[in-house]
């Protein structure tokens, strides 16, 4: 028997095999396209810094004889556009990590925090956190206030995603027809919640929850990149050792089970995982959808669905996408600024569509 290769092999539809690129290609390749995106995000803006001066801003190099833009290019790096690549980058790779777990779990390319309505329950907490901030009931949770608003996005995503797991799931068996239509139903029963707190809220309230049903990186902070961080960090460390048993788990759970993976463990990390990510990405940014459909499925194209390269890759492409967009949403209507969920939903879309052609036999992809 000949010895094994570390290079993936999947068949094509010709009949013949494809070589897959392995981690040590991936990996590597996505954190340069990352460190370019980053280099790229924080040079261009409404207030540009050219490349030459970017050493002097970041403090690696000698300032320049204009000490007054040396100045004005540190205070907008350091205080506006670093943070917001920063945010930009973690808020990003979370999204399309839960995006990778949720289709795993579910086995389904369609399955999505945001499309089945995870994001939407994060952002009808949110917005009932915003509204009753100002009332009565803020002053029994004033130990809370700072970290009220990602808490209730949080659990607001938690229990959307456990009701939607308790409703598709019979018999140790989840019914994905079920469980998409279940989200949509849900996200629908969300956004009315969120229309009647729209109607009670005042002029401040309202462009507050506006802002999270667009998304929006304008007020990202250190301090928000600080609140972003251990949750990126847990869910990375977690990631590593969840490859395998969603690679199996697409047999099916019995199958899972004979193999041993404790599947209903498995299935309770994944869901306070994907709740966690998408709580804090929403109580951050608001709503920013299709980032979960589109990075797993271009991945999958290019490497294969082994979800043990899936998951970190996921967390790069992620990345690079949202920096990116968030690039594009400060720039292309500049000295304004276009809501990041918009562009999100401009390019997704037309790939979810594809997706669904796809598994129809319509298109090639």
């Amino acid at each position: 028997m000949s010895s094994a290769t570390n290079t993936p092999i999947a068949v094509s539809r010709s009949g013949g095999s494809v070589r897959r690129p392995t981690a040590s290609i991936v990996i590597p390749g996505l954190l340069l396209l990352l460190l370019l995106a980053v280099v790229l995000s924080a040079t261009v803006g409404a207030a540009g810094i050219p490349l030459v001066r970017l050493p002097s801003a970041l403090g690696l190099a000698a300032l320049d004889a204009n000490a007054a833009a040396a100045a004005r290019d540190q205070l907008i790096l350091w205080s506006i556009r670093l943070p917001r690549i920063a945010v930009a980058a973690m808020i990003g790779g979370m999204l399309g990590a839960a995006g990778a777990i949720m289709q795993g779990l579910f086995r389904h390319p369609l399955a999505d925090p945001a499309l089945v309505g995870v994001a939407s329950g994060g952002a009808l907490a949110a917005a009932g956190a915003i509204v009753l901030g100002d009332s009565q009931f803020a002053e029994h949770v004033a130990m809370l206030q700072p970290v009220l608003l990602p808490l209730a996005a949080g659990l607001g995503s938690l229990l959307t995603t456990v009701i939607l797991y308790r409703i598709a799931t019979r018999g140790g068996r989840t019914s994905i027809a079920i469980f998409l239509l279940a989200g949509l139903a849900i996200a629908a029963i969300a956004n009315a919640g969120i229309g009647l707190l729209v109607f009670i809220a005042d002029d401040r309230q309202l462009r507050d929850i506006t802002f999270w049903m667009l998304g929006s990186l304008s007020g990202a902070t250190w301090r928000k990149a600080m609140t972003v961080l251990p949750v990126l960090a847990l869910g990375i460390t977690a990631m590593m050792f969840l490859g395998r048993g969603l690679d199996v788990l697409v047999l099916g759970e019995s199958e899972a089970f004979h193999a041993g993976i404790h599947v209903e463990r498995l299935k309770r990390i994944c869901i306070i995982l994907v709740s966690a990510m998408t709580g804090v990405a929403v109580s951050v940014c608001g709503v920013i959808g299709f980032v979960g459909i589109v990075v797993p499925h271009l991945l999958r194209l290019v490497i294969g669905p082994g979800h043990r390269l899936l998951l970190p890759a996921s967390v790069c492409l992620g990345a690079i996408l949202l920096v990116g967009a968030d690039t594009l949403a400060r720039t292309i209507v500049a000295p304004a600024e276009m809501p990041i969920g918009v562009l999100t939903a401009a390019v997704g879309a037309p790939i979810f569509l594809m997706i669904l052609l796809r598994q129809r036999g319509l298109v090639g992809l």
